[in-house]
Formats: structure tokens, C-alpha cells, sequence
């Protein structure tokens, strides 16, 4: 399997989106600080996954994530938790 994931950053609050084919050992690589990209906003909560037989339905599904109809899409399927976290 593949997956596209979206992590929350306990540190700034900010989201970041990215796609493995290993959910669990990615979600402990970017706590314990291994992923360069966010190794300074640990530490992270899983808050969305999706999962993928292909994995360029993964990589293309997290290029959407990236964009501004992306994001807005997170927002409505994660209109609940953003409005719990208020």
C-alpha cells in the first residue's frame, strides 16, 4: 500500500502533507526528527491518511494536497477537527 498523509505540528500548528509506503515508520522518521523538511516543527499528530494500491495515485493524490484546491478540500473533510481544536 501507499499513502498520502497530512501531519499537524504541535510546535507552529502548521500542516505538512507527504506520501510513504510505510505510514508508521514516515509518521516516527519525521518525530524523531530523520526528515529534513520538518525536523524543526517536531512534534507531529497524524490527523488524515489515505491509502493507495498505486503509487502514483498516492504521489499524484499528495501533489493535490499541495495546492490551494488541496487544502481547501482537508478543510472541508476536516471541518470538525479544525472547529474542535478552537
Amino acid at each position: 500500500m501507499f499513502y498520502v498523509y497530512v501531519l499537524k505540528s504541535l510546535r507552529d500548528q502548521k500542516l505538512y502533507n507527504g506520501y510513504s509506503d510505510d505510514l508508521k515508520r514516515r509518521f516516527n522518521d519525521h518525530n524523531k526528527g530523520k526528515v529534513e523538511a520538518t525536523k524543526h516543527r517536531k512534534p507531529f499528530i497524524l490527523i488524515y491518511y489515505e491509502a493507495y494500491l498505486n503509487q502514483q495515485d498516492a504521489t499524484t493524490r499528495e501533489k493535490f494536497f499541495k495546492t490551494q484546491w488541496g487544502r481547501n478540500y482537508l478543510k472541508k473533510v476536516l471541518k470538525n477537527y479544525f472547529q474542535n481544536q478552537k
